[in-house]
């Protein structure tokens, strides 16, 4: 299995410093954030005497509130803090698409908010409050090696913690009939529509030795499911080093390392394959997070490269295969006549199509101000052959 090695320096993530006054002492630790968060310029030291509703009001005026008091308090202190913003209520748009620019800004002011609340690492990434966890692996696998104290959001934190738990218990793939292990930051198999498609989907009838290229792979997932559909050959890419870190893991784990070569950071790998796989994010927007690069695409950057590279990268008779969700479309951000012109542009044709409804929890959750395109919303396999 050919692979490029990730490194993922401390160092590598912070991009300043913050400092605070703290029993008549100056203190300082360097400021990380995934989502780009600049540092905050004012920062109280607060502890279990903090009031919900003071908190409140010192996170929306820009403070950061530095926790020094018991671990579980601060995860209450939060959950407090939300409430009060889920007070306002939702205002819908005009249009779908003002309805999900307004959600997106609200996600926004919410994550900023709660974001304020934080906590130092050690420089061995100890957290130092009564009661906290042993989070040191859990940073280590997110953030690399340690060389100093950090100061994270709370809110952050408790997603490295997460990723960890997913990193260690792994995700069951019916499709495969074993578990995928996400890595922080990389977007997690957890809706099984997309491999389900690839998993079913009629394979290109080809003779001889078959190959496929896997584009923007993420845990694997979809290079295993190839593998396991008798694929001789797959190269899986992807640009982000965590990704490459977490298909490399996951192929070594599946025993598929003789079969399935990691390589990147890139899109398409050099030569041409028989089947050529993308999975791009469904939603072109910008994402705020190392996570929410599974979900937007800025621009729709990744589905054009796709599309304009394809058949410069497809053996004879191949085929490429693009998963997309429609929501994007539902929520009036791409039209359905955009995403065939640039098929049309690429100089490809479909093939065929075939569709499938969501499975998450989402679709049925009714409050959710986007409830209405998502409970309508469709994923795609398209089939596309070059013209």
């Amino acid at each position: 299995m050919l692979f490029v090695p990730c490194t993922f320096d401390h160092e590598e993530y912070v991009v300043s410093t913050i400092r605070w006054t703290e029993t008549n002492m100056p203190r300082s630790a360097h400021w990380h954030s995934e989502s780009a968060t600049p540092p905050p310029r004012e920062v109280i030291s607060v502890s279990d005497r903090m009031k919900a509703d003071a908190a409140y009001r010192l996170a929306c005026e820009g403070a950061a509130l530095l926790w020094r008091g018991d671990f579980y308090n601060a995860r209450q202190l939060l959950r407090a803090m939300s409430r009060r913003i889920d007070r306002k209520p939702f205002r819908h748009g005009d249009s779908p698409a003002e309805s999900f620019h307004l959600y997106r800004r609200a996600r926004g002011h919410r994550a900023r908010v709660l974001g304020r609340l934080v906590v130092v690492l050690e420089d061995d990434y100890r957290l130092n409050l009564r009661r906290a966890p042993d989070v040191r692996q859990a940073c280590v696998e997110a953030y690399g090696r340690p060389s100093a104290p950090v100061a994270v959001s709370l809110t952050e934190l408790l997603g490295v913690i997460g990723a960890h738990q997913w990193r260690v218990k792994g995700v069951e793939v019916p499709a495969l009939g074993a578990r995928i292990h996400p890595h922080y930051g990389v977007f997690s198999p957890v809706r099984g529509e997309y491999v389900d498609l690839v998993a079913h989907t009629p394979l290109p009838a080809l003779a001889g030795r078959r190959t496929a290229f896997d584009l923007g792979t993420g845990t694997g997932v979809l290079a295993a499911v190839l593998a396991h559909r008798g694929i001789d050959h797959i190269v899986a890419t992807d640009v982000s080093a965590r990704a490459l870190a977490c298909a490399c893991e996951n192929v070594r784990r599946l025993r598929l390392a003789g079969r399935v070569d990691v390589v990147g950071p890139c899109l398409f790998p050099e030569g041409r394959a028989n089947l050529v796989v993308c999975n791009p994010p469904w939603i072109p927007g910008r994402p705020t997070s190392a996570v929410e690069h599974g979900v937007y695409d800025s621009g729709g950057g990744m589905l054009r490269s796709f599309l304009a590279g394809l058949t410069s990268h497809l053996e004879p008779g191949g085929e490429g295969w693009l998963i997309l969700s429609d929501l994007a479309e539902r929520l009036g951000l791409r039209t359905r006549g955009e995403l065939l012109a640039g098929v049309e542009a690429a100089g490809l044709r479909v093939v065929d199509r075939f569709d499938t409804r969501p499975r998450h929890p989402r679709v049925r959750e009714i409050a959710d101000p986007l409830h209405a395109a998502r409970a309508a919303e469709v994923t795609s396999l398209w089939r596309l052959a070059g013209r």
